[in-house]
């Protein structure tokens, strides 16, 4: 069913939220304090740290659809429907709202993209810029078209494109929100880690549902052949390893992730290759069988990644480098089974996350056109300061988002996933200063490790217009007061001020 509960009951508890946020930010004026809204707490990074308040948002689950009325006419010409959409509060999991979009006998839709795992609040996943490897839809964050965003202890407003107009002035008046659509102030708010005011509720574009048939393949060489396929996102040269073309009738290519054994791994030889992960996009139909973990499906417990770090932080360099290589090689096979097939949902395919308990990640967006150049120099500083874990490179359609990590119009996303621990944060330090070095154009994902960030960084990653505009956007929308109370250190470090 659409609505959880009767319209009228709906509009008094949803305005009566904004309310409240308007008071905490009241509250913490008057008080001298500093807020963030906290989601699931998935951020391995400091961007949603504060030393003052703390709002748990994760019970503020509303969602519902839109009617014709609430829908701009431009919208309703270009022949979408309130079909296409769906606004949700900002303590909505993911986990939850694709339960609740994809039930056979209510909404039958799908997000257009999704993380690696799905347990983060919605506003939680796009505001850092969760991007998973829809290479073809880009992040999460960009199905967003309107956010309802509490600014002030008086001021809420309601932002959207000017070039992309959806909500009518009836839903406006609805929120009691201020409408402001502006390309520029959406670009800058759509990704800002929390320090635009409270993000109360956000109106995403759905699809159809649809299935996706994945398959994980093993002992793919590192060859021409792959390089094209990662670089240039030219697939032709990879006909043997892939299950099915492309594209092809009823089947369209839709995730495509290369995972690297940083420790075993040479040029064109298939024993030392790399595994390759693909997801088709098919139609979607009722007679196929739900995926679900195998018996005795391998995960790492809890204890097992901080009995590593503590054995790697007190063992010396020497015999690390001799311990690390065989251990990642025999886990790896575990962790990334090879020849894995299934089919499901967004919602089922992307589930929470097998790895738990001290684990460390850290991700780099590059231009494609770099993707073989960089495994080759993550490889060969492996050789130098080892890490303990894997390589995964996931590639993504550029964002529009002022400050949104995975900015070239073809991403590709490095992913450095393994044990939290004093050398994989040497390691992860000597990838971002040989990028550096070589003059790799390339970001840090917010949301994941990414310690070395600093004004100085930010402004050479982004460049001084993109930072200078983000920076004009959040004075356009907060004042200084509610500035201040959105504030925390890692914006101050990161000149984000």
């Amino acid at each position: 069913m659409r609505l959880p509960f009767a319209f009228t009951e709906q509009v008094k508890n949803y305005h009566a939220t904004t309310k409240n946020f308007q008071w905490l930010i009241q509250h913490a004026i008057d008080n001298g304090l500093r807020l963030r809204a906290m989601g699931n707490g998935w951020s391995f990074s400091d961007v949603a740290v504060c030393q003052g308040g703390i709002v748990d948002t994760r019970e503020l689950r509303t969602f519902f659809s839109l009617g014709d009325s609430f829908l701009a006419p431009q919208y309703l010409a270009s022949g979408k429907t309130a079909k296409d959409l769906v606004f949700t509060q900002c303590g909505m999991s993911i986990l939850q709202l694709n339960k609740e979009l994809e039930q056979e006998n209510g909404w039958m839709r799908a997000l257009r993209a999704s993380g690696a795992s799905n347990g983060q609040t919605i506003v939680g996943a796009t505001a850092t810029g969760t991007h998973g490897a829809g290479f073809k839809v880009g992040a999460v964050h960009d199905a967003i078209v309107g956010l309802h965003i509490v600014t002030g202890a008086d001021t809420h407003v309601w932002l959207e494109r000017a070039s992309y107009p959806v909500a009518s002035d009836e839903f406006i008046n609805w929120l009691g929100a201020e409408a402001i659509r502006d390309d520029e102030l959406f670009n800058a708010a759509v990704v800002s880690f929390g320090s635009f005011g409270f993000i109360h509720g956000v109106l995403l574009e759905t699809e159809p549902i649809y299935l996706l048939e994945k398959y994980t393949v093993a002992n793919i060489p590192f060859n021409d052949a792959l390089r094209a396929a990662i670089n240039e996102w030219n697939f032709d040269g990879l006909t043997d390893h892939l299950p099915f073309p492309a594209e092809s009738p009823g089947r369209s290519l839709y995730h495509f992730e290369i995972v690297v054994n940083p420790h075993r791994f040479a040029e064109n030889d298939p024993e030392k290759g790399v595994f390759m992960k693909v997801m088709y996009k098919v139609p979607y139909r009722t007679d196929y069988t739900k995926p679900a973990p195998a018996p005795g499906d391998f995960q790492y417990g809890d204890e097992l990644l901080g009995l590593i770090q503590t054995v790697l932080d007190n063992l010396g360099k020497n015999i690390v480098q001799k311990l690390v290589p065989p251990l990642v090689t025999k886990l790896f096979p575990l962790a990334f089974a090879s020849n894995e097939a299934s089919i499901g949902t967004i919602g089922e395919t992307f589930t929470n996350t097998k790895f738990r308990g001290k684990a460390a990640s850290a991700a780099i967006a590059i231009d494609t056109a770099h993707s073989a150049r960089a495994i080759e120099e993550i490889v060969d500083l492996n050789k130098k300061n080892v890490f303990a874990g894997g390589l995964a490179l996931r590639f993504v359609k550029g964002t529009a988002a002022t400050l949104g990590f995975t900015k070239f119009p073809k991403t590709c996303v490095l992913e450095m996933d393994g044990v939290d621990s004093a050398t994989s944060r040497r390691f992860f330090t000597s990838v971002w200063n040989r990028l550096e070095n070589l003059g790799i154009e390339h970001t840090l994902h917010w949301g994941k490790i990414n310690f070395d960030l600093d004004e100085q960084r930010v402004r050479h990653m982004f460049g001084d217009t993109a930072v200078n505009k983000w920076l004009a956007a959040r004075r356009a929308l907060l004042n200084d007061a509610t500035r201040e109370v959105f504030t925390n250190a890692f914006m101050e470090r990161c000149g984000l001020v």
